[in-house]
This record gives structure tokens, C-alpha cells and sequence, in this order.
């Protein structure tokens, strides 16, 4: 049987600011929309995120660090803004594929104490989606293109046979608004 893990990147804030703007809950509350149900919603302790989850429709069941900030050593090899191609490319420098085989891991906890055919969503940042895409799919997602933008992220599906994720997509929200900082 298979679950499934979609991340989402959060919505929009103000530059420099720590809570989402309206526009972004606006957007949120849009795509949440058509999301759903989840048996578990998992963000990060950072509030744009877990408000993203809120103004989707979601209660939150837990925040964890995994889904927070990527670490320096990382981002020496690899601009969180880099893409999907990026990421699967700097996997073969070893601080960036540590980092990716340990979110794996804990992506895979996640996805296995899933019920039989229930999903997770994870609400997170820029790059730290993308990684995941590459920490489960390796090159599988390497041709899903340009960073995530607002609210967009991948659904990926996990084999609970044989403890490995088995595919995926890239969500793309055509009117995501661009990055700003």
C-alpha cells in the first residue's frame, strides 16, 4: 500500500516581515481549497508556514525542524533558489547528500506511520522543498524545473512495501505571484 507526502511551500509575507500578508492567506486559503484530507500536518516552527497551513484549512499537528532552515554547510554548494536540477546535481558534494539522505529517512518515518492510503502535508520554505524532491527522487526530480514559488511544492508517493518512495509530482499554482524578499 502507498501513502503520500505533499509539500507545500508557504505563502507570502512581507519582505523581512514574519507573518503572512493578506494576499498570501488569500492564496492559501485558494489552493487549500482543493487539498485533502490529511491524517497528519506537519510545518515548520517558522510562523509563515504553519499560518500557510491555517489559511489552507488545516490544523496544524506538529512543527519540526526539518522543515526550517537549511544549514550553512549546505547552502555553500547549492543556492536554495537553485531548482530541482540543482539539487540533484550538488547531491554528489557530500554535506549536501548527507543532508538530503537524513531528511529521507525522516521523510520515510513520516511516511510510514501513515495510515494505509493516508497523506501528510508539510508546509516549508524555498530550497528546503526542492531538496526533498531531490533527497526522494534524486535525478527523478531534477526535470521538475524552476524553484517553488508561492504555495506550490511535489506530492510524493511512498511504496510502505518496500520502505521507499516510489514517484512523484511537481505542483505548480500558475498565478503564484514571484519571489520577493
Amino acid at each position: 500500500m502507498t501513502t503520500t507526502i505533499e509539500v507545500r511551500r508557504h505563502a507570502m509575507r512581507a519582505p523581512g516581515g514574519v507573518h503572512l500578508v493578506q494576499a498570501g492567506v488569500a492564496l492559501a486559503r485558494r489552493v487549500g481549497e482543493g487539498l485533502g484530507p490529511f491524517a497528519v500536518v506537519i510545518t515548520s516552527p517558522i510562523p509563515r508556514a504553519f499560518e500557510t497551513a491555517i489559511a489552507m484549512g488545516f490544523a496544524v499537528d506538529d512543527v519540526d525542524d526539518h522543515l526550517a532552515l537549511l544549514p550553512s554547510k549546505v547552502l555553500d554548494r547549492v543556492a536554495w533558489d537553485g531548482g530541482f536540477g540543482a539539487w540533484a546535481a550538488a547531491a554528489s558534494s557530500k554535506p549536501v547528500r548527507t543532508h538530503l539522505g537524513a531528511m529521507r529517512e525522516w521523510l520515510a518515518k513520516v511516511a510510514a506511520a501513515l495510515p494505509d492510503g493516508g497523506a501528510a502535508l508539510m508546509v516549508s520554505h524555498g530550497g528546503i522543498v526542492e531538496s526533498i524532491g531531490a533527497a526522494c527522487l534524486g535525478d527523478g526530480a531534477a526535470t521538475w524545473g524552476d524553484p517553488m514559488r508561492y504555495v506550490e511544492g511535489v506530492r510524493l508517493e511512498f511504496d510502505r512495501t518496500t520502505g521507499r518512495f516510489s514517484g512523484g509530482v511537481a505542483l505548480r499554482v500558475p498565478d503564484s505571484p514571484p519571489d520577493i524578499h
